[in-house]
């Protein structure tokens, strides 16, 4: 149903880092980079986005999605969730939740929890 999403980012160098370092334990690599944007998704030859970013202008700009709002990422497996987390933490981000099962999603639910430098609620989850 959904082709990608894009986020506004204040300080598009700071988000790179922290992209780069969070999204590579679950697969995904930075596919293209603009002086104001880039895209992440799964290393192909088709070079297809799902995750892009664009540097927004002035940057205080910048709003975090609503209170209800989060963007949950699939992990190949649990270790993929636990490097998550810690990858994007040492990279700037927020702890906002650390691995482990959530039963009460489901039986086999194990996630973590960030958020990111401009206050995006990000998920890595493995059922």
């Amino acid at each position: 149903m959904l082709d990608h999403i894009s986020l506004g980012v204040s300080d598009l160098a700071r988000s790179l880092v922290f992209y780069d370092a969070a999204l590579a334990p679950l697969g995904a690599a930075r596919l293209w980079t603009s002086a104001t944007g880039a895209g992440y998704g799964p290393p192909n030859p088709q070079g297809n986005e799902r995750l892009a970013l664009f540097q927004q202008d002035p940057p205080a700009a910048v709003l975090a999605a609503g209170p209800g709002f989060h963007l949950a990422l699939t992990a190949p497996d649990r270790d993929a969730v636990d490097r998550f987390h810690s990858a994007a933490v040492h990279a700037g981000g927020r702890d906002n939740g650390g691995p482990g099962l959530r039963e009460h999603y489901a039986p086999t639910y194990y996630a973590a929890f960030v958020i990111d430098p401009d206050g995006h609620r990000l998920e890595a989850v493995h059922q």
